[in-house]
Order: C-alpha cells, then sequence, then structure tokens
C-alpha cells in the first residue's frame, strides 16, 4: 500500500490503483488506518462536527417537549430556526431519534398509550355472557351498505336479537338491546355484554341503558379480533353461506334473508362448539333430553352389532360446560 501511495502523490490515486491492481476501497481502507491517530484510551477520535453529549441532550429534550412532541424534524428545525435557535440540521435529528428508538415512529405514542387489559369473560349457562357486533352488507349499487346488527349468546351460540339499518347508529343499538333484555327477561346483574370499540358500542347512550338494566358491559382491545371470536364467527358463517348474495337490492332484501338465515341458524343449524345440537336447543335447556336421545340411538345399534364399534359402546358429543372468551392459560380455574 506504501508503493501505491507514494505512485499516488505522482500520478493521482485512481491512475496509482488501476496501475498497481489495487482495489481502491481497500487503498483507502489501509490508508485511513495508517493515518489515523487513536486516543490515548483506545477509541477513535470525535469528529470536529459531531454534537457534544449536551447538545445531543438538548436536541433529545427539545423533540420530546410538549411543544414539538407531535411534529416531524422538518417543522422543528423550520420553526427554531425562524426564533433565531439552530441545535442541528434536519438529517442529525432523525439520526437521533434513530439512534434512541431503534426507528423513527410517533414520539407521541410513548406518552399516550393506554396498556389495556384482556377480556376474559366465562359462561357456564344461557343468559350470561352475550356477544354483539355490527357488520356491513353490500347495498345495490357501490359503495352503499346496509348495517347488520347481531347480538347472540356465547354459550348457546343463540342469536337473541338482530336488525337491518340504514345506518350504525347508537339510538338503534340501544333500542335492540333493550328489547332482547326484555324478551329474554334479564335480571339486573345477571348478564354481562361484550363488544369491540367502535363508535356505537362505546357511546354513552348504550352505556347508560345497561348501567339502568344492571347490565355489566366489557369491549375488545383495541384492533384485536380475537377478544370477540363468537361474533366474527357467526359473521363468517353468515357470509359464507351458499345463498348470501354478493349485494342486496334494498334494505327488505337485506331483512328478509336475515329473517331466513337467523331462523334456520337458531333453530336448525347444528353447531360443531356446541355439541352439534341447535342454538335453539342449547338455549332453551333442550340439551340433555337430545343427549339422551342420541345416547339410546347409539345403543341400539351398538346391541345391533357391536362388531362395527370394535366392542365399545358409542357415546354422542357431550356438550361444553363454560364458553370462554380468552380462557386464562392456567390449568387452576375456579368455576
Amino acid at each position: 500500500m506504501s508503493a501505491a501511495y507514494t505512485l499516488g502523490l505522482d500520478v493521482g490515486k485512481k491512475p496509482a490503483c488501476e496501475a498497481l491492481r489495487v482495489p481502491r476501497a481497500t487503498f483507502y481502507r489501509h490508508m485511513a488506518r495508517e493515518f489515523s491517530q487513536p486516543e490515548e484510551n483506545g477509541l477513535r477520535p470525535v469528529s470536529p462536527m459531531a454534537l457534544s453529549q449536551e447538545e445531543r441532550q438538548t436536541v433529545i429534550n427539545t423533540l420530546h417537549s410538549d411543544r414539538f412532541l407531535n411534529k416531524a424534524p422538518y417543522e422543528v428545525y423550520a420553526t427554531l430556526l425562524d426564533e433565531g435557535q439552530y441545535h442541528c440540521f434536519i438529517r442529525t435529528m432523525y439520526r437521533i431519534l434513530y439512534s434512541e428508538h431503534g426507528c423513527v415512529k410517533e414520539r407521541r405514542r410513548g406518552h399516550q398509550r393506554t396498556h389495556y387489559k384482556k377480556p376474559e369473560l366465562l359462561a357456564t349457562g344461557p343468559n350470561e355472557v352475550w356477544s354483539w357486533d355490527i357488520t356491513k352488507l353490500k347495498g345495490p349499487v357501490k359503495w352503499t351498505y346496509f348495517y347488520l346488527y347481531v347480538i347472540m349468546d356465547i354459550f348457546s351460540r343463540h342469536v337473541v336479537g338482530w336488525m337491518v339499518a340504514h345506518r350504525e347508529q347508537d339510538a338503534l343499538a340501544k333500542r335492540l338491546i333493550q328489547q332482547s333484555c326484555l324478551k329474554q327477561n334479564i335480571k339486573p346483574g345477571q348478564l354481562t355484554i361484550h363488544a369491540d370499540r367502535g363508535s356505537s358500542m362505546k357511546s354513552k347512550a348504550v352505556a347508560h341503558l345497561l348501567a339502568d338494566l344492571g347490565v355489566t358491559k366489557t369491549h375488545s382491545r383495541p384492533h384485536v379480533s380475537n377478544d370477540n371470536p363468537y361474533s366474527e364467527s357467526q359473521f363468517k358463517t353468515l357470509k359464507y353461506c351458499p345463498a348470501f348474495p354478493e349485494r342486496f337490492g334494498s334494505i327488505q332484501d337485506a331483512r328478509a334473508f336475515s329473517q331466513a338465515f337467523f331462523d334456520w341458524y337458531n333453530k336448525e343449524h347444528r353447531h360443531s362448539g356446541i355439541a352439534l345440537m341447535t342454538p335453539e336447543q342449547v338455549h332453551y335447556g333442550l340439551s340433555e333430553k337430545v343427549f339422551n336421545f342420541r345416547s339410546q340411538v347409539l345403543s341400539k345399534a351398538f346391541r345391533r352389532n357391536p362388531t362395527r364399534f370394535k366392542g365399545k359402546m358409542p357415546k354422542p358429543f357431550e356438550l361444553p360446560e363454560a364458553a370462554w372468551i380468552n380462557r386464562p392459560s392456567t390449568d387452576e380455574i375456579r368455576l
């Protein structure tokens, strides 16, 4: 490398590297290592252009101040410059933010983020926990929708109330919840209603109604669909139904379809989550009767041909004892 350096003084670095077939990147790297003067503690000298630790901390405090918390470094730089202050250039502000956070993002998140508790709800029978949600149904033309409100019991999967409306409105949700509670004869302190964080779900009108009825309300965490799994699953069953149209011609069409669908869902649909019984059978206390009848049928089949069942008495599916929203991971759950 010394030969390339000597020759470079006469003809230039590029011709010297080409003549000696030395990559220029290698040449510059060796020259920088040879001519750099480390400090006594073994560290490289700090560039005279670099900010001192005090200046760097001043920039950090400025960017995180209440005044500039929601502003981009471009705005901070221009604002301070107009006020006669200069700490560093815009790119330096970005580098400081990157080195502090690992990436450039909203600085307000660390100040305003709320940690939401995961909802853990348990139902051991009907009318203990309801789940409700709203989904859109496509209207006759593009960008037109109807809104389907559905309330279901998570233990029985029974749809206790539904409604199709032109808009999403807290007054409509309030009316549906009130009518469903009256129909199911809900007593104060008996029921918990769970929903996501939509505007109607969090409205004061709905909250005041539930307080008057003695109903506890819970909400999903933001952007966590798994916190409301029963309603999401029911909407998938609805929209994957073979008869579900691509669009509804009118709100009357949407209501007629919903009437037929929920009648089938409650009375005929054998739900895999409730031992292949219908939601109506479980909701109105007919599950034990259905289970006993299925047991008798399987017993007769076993007596006719035990070999077919390998000598083991078949049993029908048993109804789960509980339904959970976010079941705790521990095995020691006191029911």
